[in-house]
């Protein structure tokens, strides 16, 4: 975290703290018995920054309200009468041929193509592909790609910040990637097992901890095949809000292979891609999506990247998310996705609001 500029945005009127003889002179000199008097409301304040520069990427920020009077009001009734009654059956009825089309040709391809192997992956990719079309379709998805179309080679992975799951679904219908995901339940959960496998696909479950050993396994036998599809990382571990970017794990920068970064950004003009999966199924995230107007946003390609001779893992990934931050406008934060899922504890929350505390009063001093 970048303290000064956290003290620059909001800076803190010592004098309405100090006691009235502390200030009485005007060129008297600031004593530390004053920055002692003041240290439990800047550890207070020092709390309510930290919690809040956390939570924040996680939060949807809804636009400002336009239909606020007598002239807009009918406009917007219109609006949704025409996007529930009219769109929002269309789209559903797209998405549904689709799925028929993608059965019919999956399921034979699949079961019976047994003994070709080649052929029969060819064609559950582009199936897989067709179908996140339907998908992006069933939104009016308004995408821009930029820069190269992804090339199936050996030796690469991509990497991508994560506002939500249709990250992978605008990203599938473009090229077949092999993408690294939580697994889930539900009808998510059977399309990961029984459709998305055949693409090569990595599941694990974020609670399992002897997962991380099979799926890091995994991900260097992946990168080492010559006609596997390239594999693709969301490496903040967890959907954040496309305002921000949190820190990346460094599992994929440590395959010792070409990374390649990827950059989404939506545009929150017809709706807000940010997927809370703590506060919404990703079925009704997909039900918002299909009664908003579009989506639209930008994906870019950006030029590949390798792992300089002093530069640490860790380093690697930093620049990374430096190039994708920087392209899509993203804020950095220096706090762990994880910690979404699993809070710190009281002790640790206390000690780090003690230290920020501390600098605040070691900057104040100065």
């Amino acid at each position: 975290m970048a303290l000064s500029s956290e003290v620059d945005l909001e800076r803190l009127n010592i004098e309405d703290y100090l006691s009235s003889d502390s200030i009485q002179e005007p060129h008297k000199k600031l004593q530390l018995k004053d920055l002692l008097d003041i240290a439990p409301t800047l550890t207070e304040a020092a709390g309510a920054i930290v919690d809040d520069s956390f939570t924040r990427c996680f939060k949807s920020n809804p636009p400002e309200p336009w239909n606020w009077n007598i002239y807009l009001f009918p406009l917007w009734c219109m609006g949704v009468v025409f996007r529930y009654g009219i769109l929002f059956p269309l789209r559903v009825a797209i998405l549904a041929v689709g799925w028929i089309i993608f059965f019919a040709a999956f399921l034979p391809v699949h079961f019976l193509a047994s003994g070709h192997s080649k052929w029969r992956r060819y064609i559950e990719r582009a199936l897989v592909e067709m179908i996140c079309g339907f998908f992006v379709t069933s939104w009016t998805g308004v995408v821009k790609y930029h820069g190269p179309r992804p090339s199936m080679r050996p030796h690469q992975v991509f990497v991508a910040n994560h506002t939500s799951m249709i990250d992978f679904i605008i990203l599938e219908q473009m090229s077949a990637f092999a993408v690294i995901m939580q697994k889930h339940p539900g009808w998510v959960g059977f399309i990961q097992t029984h459709i998305l496998e055949s693409v090569g696909c990595i599941w694990f479950n974020r609670t399992e901890a002897k997962d991380r050993e099979i799926v890091a396994r995994k991900l260097r036998q992946h990168v080492q095949g010559a006609d596997t599809n390239p594999l693709l990382i969301f490496p903040e571990g967890t959907c954040v809000n496309n305002q921000y970017t949190v820190m990346f794990k460094k599992g994929a920068f440590e395959l010792g292979c070409a990374v390649c970064p990827v950059a989404i950004k939506y545009n929150k003009i017809f709706v807000d891609a940010f997927w809370n999966s703590k506060k919404q199924s990703f079925t009704k995230h997909l039900v918002r999506l299909m009664t908003s107007w579009a989506v639209v946003c930008d994906v870019w390609y950006l030029e590949p990247q390798y792992l300089r001779p002093d530069e640490t893992s860790i380093e690697f990934a930093e620049r990374i998310r430096d190039m994708i931050a920087a392209r899509a406008g993203l804020k950095k934060v220096s706090w762990d996705g994880y910690l979404k899922y699993f809070r710190p504890s009281s002790k640790l929350t206390e000690r780090k609001q003690q230290i920020f505390a501390e600098s605040v009063l070691q900057q104040l001093k100065k």
